[in-house]
């Protein structure tokens, strides 16, 4: 009625108005001005635009290149290659396994490139077959909760959304996963799988990496039978013995002005002295150290609070999130390899990548000091892999120091053997590899190409931005131990952090670059849902967060559902971090439980999971009664796992059901992010 009637009144106002109203003359002046200003506006940034030069870092590729460069088919024909390896990767390893494969195809006459599938038009695929003798090979990590790398995402997505026909395209995978996740080699397996499903022929099995084990020895081993499945496919014969290509040349830079040259920048030279938002992983903020102090009341170990100052940054975070630190290493370890070389640490060089089709220029920004490469571009504290073994014999003047590296470089038993006990259970980095083999001297640019990126570390964030906007918060324990042989190892950034000590006078404080990646790890969306989270020792950190989010909703008059914790540390007068907060909690009504377990307090031990177990009625009546979520942070080897078990025996004894039903029902919490896990192995 009410529709018909202002229908009908419309109509009548329409008749006794002017064909043309005041009001709608002032609605088309208005829509012309924007159209005018709009094309004129269009029209100059278009012009400024043709004017303005293109300048490219060093280290990078223009967007104009990368387009052009979008095409992996036209490189492989006007190169005469038939092998691309690609790969997915987050902290640099499948890369690099992906560089070894395409190395060593020229053993099989298949001249080889890497690529990155972020920066290729992977539909390319279905024109592989039109190559004589191709294929493609895939490295691929899982990551997070069984999620692809950022850079292959796409094609991620391309794979399961698409039904491209891959007939007559050969392709073998590799994954690179931790068997401590529950997600393990996901990714890999189902791109395995669905290249199968698309009509592709699979050259050689599925490999599996597990890094909590020795990846290293996952991926000779399959590489080598890889080759041979290859031979076997195409009907090929190794050429001989493997040579020492060297996959970058030298350039000497001396004579490059101060301004263009990199001195810790991770992307854009000048980057942190000429900050622009937006910040991610190539464009990192230079954070000041707002807060650092220690968390632990006693004992010989240490735990940290710090606190990054965003402030006029625009950086948002949510809580659950992860901040990313970039880390350098120590000056000592550097100056070492310095003194062990003989080389000129301050020497200005450049390494260009001898393939000319490839996007990857140089190996890290370049050009710069070798200074400034072992210390913010280069990991030289954890264990080298083989293949850097099998280079360095060539610079080994002492027969012995030569045969040991061969064997180790070997994939015999022995070499494994070898490998394993001096490189791995020793804990030898390449530096302790120099020191312990004196006549070995490398060139320190080669040295520089064979070395991994050093990797950024992540945190979990211990706040939440409801309360503290203009900060991010952290709670880390500094890495300090003793090697087999006697060595102090330090972790990278913990031990750097750690130096980062605000001072209250006027002198500029201290700062380190930073970048916020996005979680899973959430709240519910409902502050009235009951949760349980499960944080010991430093798993308590985004736990941190997530009470001063709920806390914050308190206090604002919202109701807030159950939320119940579970902590565990050594001892309760010694690493009880953040104590005095968590009573205070519990006291105001926001922490609804607290339940506390102090392993060496007490002749037997006692951890978070004893009271799991003891404590089965509370924990079905919110995960099963009132539909609550379950949180675990830390430890990825042995709590996380022991905490599941142990949800799937209360879900069946508490919930009456099978094993079967049990392992369906938390497999749905999971599905359903009512069960969550932040982990680390």
């Amino acid at each position: 009625m009410e529709n018909s009637e202002g229908v009908k009144i419309e109509s009548t106002v329409v008749t006794e108005e002017p064909l043309i109203s005041a009001l709608d003359i002032a609605l088309f002046v208005v829509i012309i001005t924007v159209a005018y200003f709009w094309y004129f506006k269009r029209d100059k940034q278009s012009s400024s635009s043709e004017k303005k030069p293109y300048t490219i870092q060093p280290s990078s590729l223009s967007s104009i290149e990368q387009t052009s460069n979008s095409s992996f088919i036209k490189k492989l024909r006007s190169t005469g290659r038939s092998l691309v390896v690609f790969y997915g990767s987050q902290t640099g390893t499948a890369e690099e396994f992906a560089g070894r494969i395409a190395k060593e195809g020229a053993r099989y006459k298949m001249k080889g490139m890497v690529a990155d599938p972020e920066e290729c038009d992977m539909a390319d695929l279905v024109e592989m077959k039109e190559i004589q003798k191709s294929l493609a090979i895939f490295c691929i990590a899982t990551y997070g909760e069984g999620d692809p790398t950022d850079n292959a995402m796409d094609f991620y997505e391309w794979l399961q959304n698409g039904d491209a026909d891959l007939e007559g395209l050969n392709y073998a995978v590799f994954g690179l996963g931790n068997k401590t996740y529950e997600h393990y080699n996901e990714i890999a397996i189902y791109i395995d799988q669905r290249l199968e499903e698309l009509g592709a022929t699979r050259v050689h099995e599925i490999g599996l990496g597990d890094d909590d084990a020795n990846i290293e020895d996952d991926f000779v081993s399959w590489k080598e039978k890889l080759w041979e499945s290859v031979c076997s496919h195409y009907g090929i014969e190794e050429t001989g013995e493997e040579s020492n290509i060297r996959q970058y040349k030298l350039v000497d830079c001396s004579e490059v002005l101060p301004e263009r040259i990199f001195s810790g920048e991770i992307s854009r030279l000048k980057s942190y002295e000429n900050q622009r938002f937006p910040f991610d992983v190539k464009n990192p903020y230079l954070s000041k150290i707002a807060v650092n102090r220690e968390l632990h009341k006693s004992g010989d170990r240490s735990c940290m609070h710090i606190e990054f100052d965003i402030d006029g940054s625009k950086m948002r975070y949510d809580t659950g999130d992860h901040v990313a630190v970039y880390p350098k290493n120590s000056s000592e370890l550097v100056d070492k390899i310095g003194e062990l070389l003989n080389a000129d640490l301050d020497a200005v060089f450049s390494l260009l990548n001898t393939d000319e089709e490839s996007s990857k220029k140089h190996p890290f920004p370049c050009p710069c000091t070798y200074r400034t490469a072992l210390t913010y571009y280069l990991d030289i504290t954890s264990n080298p892999r083989t293949h850097i073994m099998k280079e360095l014999i060539e610079y080994a003047s002492d027969p012995k120091d030569q045969e040991k590296l061969k064997l180790m470089a070997s994939s015999t038993p022995e070499g494994k053997k070898e490998f394993h006990e001096w490189i791995l259970r020793d804990n030898r980095n390449i530096v302790h590899i120099l020191e312990d083999l004196p006549s070995v001297k490398p060139d320190l640019d080669h040295l520089c190409e064979l070395l991994p990126r050093l990797q950024c570390r992540y945190y979990s964030i211990s706040s939440s931005p409801k309360v503290y906007p203009k900060s991010i918060h952290i709670t880390a324990v500094l890495v300090n131990y003793t090697t087999p042989t006697n060595r102090v190892n330090k972790g990278v950034a913990t031990n750097l952090l750690a130096q980062l000590i605000p001072t209250n006078d006027e002198l500029p404080q201290p700062t380190i670059p930073i970048y916020i990646r996005r979680s899973q790890f959430r709240l519910p969306p409902k502050s009235q849902t009951p949760i349980i989270m499960i944080g010991p020792g430093t798993g308590l950190a985004p736990f941190r967060g997530f009470i001063q989010e709920r806390d914050y909703a308190r206090k604002e008059g919202r109701e807030i559902g159950e939320m119940v914790l579970y902590f565990g540390c050594r001892r309760k007068d010694e690493d009880f971090i953040y104590e005095n907060e968590l009573q205070e909690y519990v006291a105001n009504g926001t922490l609804t439980k607290l339940h506390l377990a102090f392993s060496r307090d007490q002749p037997e031990k006692k951890y978070v999971t004893h009271l799991l177990e003891q404590n089965a009625d509370e924990l079905w009546n919110i995960i099963g009664e009132k539909s609550g979520h379950l949180y675990v942070c830390g430890d990825a080897r042995s709590m996380a796992k022991d905490v599941h078990s142990i949800i799937v025996k209360v879900v069946m004894e508490k919930g009456q059901m099978t094993n079967s039903q049990a392992l369906n029902y938390v497999k749905k919490m999971e599905q359903q992010k009512r069960y969550s896990a932040d982990v680390w192995s």
